[in-house]
């Protein structure tokens, strides 16, 4: 009997102890915030967007921020060089050149501060929507150029000066990363490779000091770019003539227009975003995963990743573009 009871008092203490870790999960660690003067912080992708509002917010605080943008010459590195402190410095960089990272190496090298390079932000990516056949092998080749290998470049470039400062390596990820659903292939492919590379980045930098982070933002397509516009007609032009009978036009243009609002539906603020990643910077206790979702929503999100994948791929049937599709394939 008192072998039973103690047995349920194990059990009980177990479910509880469980439950207080998941709940922690859920909100960042809010530990003592370091001083940013004297470090320099490396952001990519900084012309629009995440990187853009970041290098503001770092060089309010005190960073030295090198600033890479796809076009230095455009209106928004121009706007950054106008608004920002004499200590940001803007970068020709496109992630997909090892010249151009070889280039910014050399940059961030001859005009370090006196603490060194603490961050490397990789934050340059590209995003578009397509079944998977409705792209081409190179539609996947060009994401992943941008989204994965770009931050690969990036890191291993500049992995020596950000592990001599102990410092941060924060990738900008997505909640597609882990997410499936239609028209998000080649995006998906490119992010889950991304964390796979952020955590075994991760592990390996445990030794040195070094701390690493992944950004999951959700839908924040009012607050950048980076999701292309498109219609119908540019989807239904790219198809074959077997193609066309298989994914008729209406239903073409009902999933731009499907994706086209849901776009539309996302916050428009990027302040989530920005907080979570100065979290990830300056805290003494960064979390590994930043999971930025409405409230509401993060529950799910939070579950998704844990639930079997029959379940998964059974939550798709509940959606009312899921079934439309299943109906109009096909269809003349």
């Amino acid at each position: 009997m008192n072998t039973v009871f103690i047995g349920q008092i194990i059990g009980v203490v177990s479910t509880l102890g469980l439950l207080l870790f998941f709940l922690s999960r859920l909100w960042p660690h809010r530990g003592p915030g370091m001083k940013c003067q004297g470090y320099a912080v490396l952001i990519t992708g900084c012309d629009s967007g995440f990187g853009h509002h970041l290098a503001r917010a770092l060089d309010r605080r005190g960073f030295v921020v090198f600033a890479g943008c796809l076009q230095p010459e455009g209106v928004g590195a121009q706007t950054l060089a106008r608004l920002c402190s004499s200590k940001l410095r803007l970068l020709k960089l496109d992630v997909t050149l090892e010249q151009d990272v070889q280039h910014a190496k050399k940059m961030v090298q001859a005009n370090l501060p006196e603490k060194g390079l603490w961050a490397v932000v990789n934050n340059a990516g590209v995003s578009d929507w397509a079944e998977i056949e409705w792209s081409t092998s190179q539609d996947f080749q060009n994401m992943l150029n941008v989204n994965l290998m770009g931050s690969i470049r990036t890191s291993i470039a500049l992995l020596p000066l950000v592990r001599a400062a102990k410092g941060r390596m924060v990738f900008v990820s997505s909640i597609f990363s882990f997410f499936t659903c239609l028209n998000m292939a080649a995006y998906s492919v490119s992010k889950r490779g991304l964390e796979a590379f952020a955590d075994c980045l991760r592990v390996e930098m445990a030794s040195f000091g070094v701390k690493v982070s992944i950004i999951q933002p959700g839908n924040f397509g009012q607050a950048t770019n980076i999701v292309k516009v498109r219609t119908g007609a540019d989807i239904w032009d790219r198809l074959d003539e077997e193609r066309q009978r298989t994914f008729n036009r209406q239903y073409i243009d009902l999933a731009n227009e499907y994706f086209t609002s849901s776009c539309r539906s996302g916050s428009g603020s990027t302040e989530p975003v920005i907080q979570a990643m100065v979290h990830a910077l300056t805290s003494t206790r960064p979390c590994r995963r930043y999971l930025l979702v409405p409230p509401t929503e993060l529950p799910f999100f939070k579950l998704f990743p844990l639930l079997p994948t029959f379940l998964t791929d059974a939550l798709f049937s509940l959606s009312p573009m899921y079934s439309m599709r299943r109906q109009m394939l096909y269809a003349q």
